[in-house]
């Protein structure tokens, strides 16, 4: 039988998530997942699980959760206390999380969403492929609530008792030319690319909304629904972008001026509203 983890506190929102939902965007369905797949990854890898388990994200702190069994817990990303039964435990590496103990993550020092891993990864229902909760149409694992149960499946590898994370570098993030560029006055996506933006108040695991200078178009009308991707920068008509993430809809209205690199997108899962965006040409992508 699978050890159980207690929910006894889940904060503002905390989700079950994978490396996502993927092949269904013809279906309506978003692709989900971590948000900062890299702090996911090390995460499982801290405590010996396979890469595509299930763990849990959380969005500043506020979880509490018991053991019904002993495992191996990690907690990545956004630096936050730990603590087990009240004594203070590191971030970014293995920890034992002893029976009927209780873990608890407090609000981050710094970025958004901290990732709990278990030893063996968590063994909720997954629908259409994925055990990643959607928060755009609640496909998946509903959110995690205070009084739930999560079962946590057998350990699949050992744990590593420390390893020194790379060190993450914040950045602008890079963004190649979207397919809707020429919707835009000459020079708007230099115009994104020299401009400090913030992240506004609303910003969500959908996308991430800009405040500051709007970008101007130099066609007017309505575009017709279509196909948009992870990290897509869409314009809607007060002209301030917004950066689409894992839950953000297969399709959309409005013109998309650019695309930001997936390997920079890791920053969106960390900043906080009100924070400072910057954007860079990607070079690379502009020479494919």
């Amino acid at each position: 039988m699978s050890a159980v983890l207690e929910v006894l506190a889940a904060g503002i929102l905390t989700t079950v998530q994978d490396r996502g939902r993927f092949g269904h965007a013809h279906l309506g369905v978003p692709r989900a997942g971590a948000l900062d797949g890299p702090a996911a990854a090390l995460a499982h890898r801290l405590v010996g699980n396979d890469p595509g388990a299930a763990l849990l994200e959380v969005t500043l702190g506020g979880l509490e959760v018991r053991a019904h069994e002993g495992r191996w817990v990690a907690v990545t990303g956004a630096p936050c206390p730990v603590t087990v039964d009240g004594e203070p435990r590191s971030h970014d590496r293995a920890e034992w999380l002893p029976a009927g103990s209780v873990l608890r993550l407090g609000p981050p020092v710094t970025g958004v969403r901290s990732y709990v891993a278990v030893g063996g990864g968590l063994a909720v229902a997954p629908v259409l492929g994925s055990r990643s909760t959607d928060t755009l149409a609640w496909v998946g694992p509903p959110r995690v609530s205070a009084g739930d149960t999560l079962a946590v499946a057998p350990p699949t590898g050992d744990p590593r008792a420390h390893e020194t994370p790379r060190p993450r570098r914040p950045g602008p993030l890079r963004v190649a030319p979207g397919p809707r560029e020429d919707w835009f006055v000459a020079g708007a996506l230099a115009a994104l690319c020299s401009t400090a933006y913030t992240v506004g108040a609303d910003s969500n695991r959908i996308g991430m909304r800009l405040d500051g200078p709007p970008l101007e178009r130099s066609r007017r009308g309505e575009l017709p629904s279509e196909g948009v991707v992870l990290g897509a920068v869409q314009v809607p008509p007060n002209g301030l972008p917004v950066v689409f993430l894992a839950d953000h809809p297969p399709t959309g209205g409005y013109p998309v001026i650019g695309v930001v690199a997936e390997d920079d997108l890791w920053q969106c899962a960390q900043l906080r509203p009100g924070e400072e965006v910057r954007f860079t040409p990607d070079r690379v992508a502009a020479r494919r």
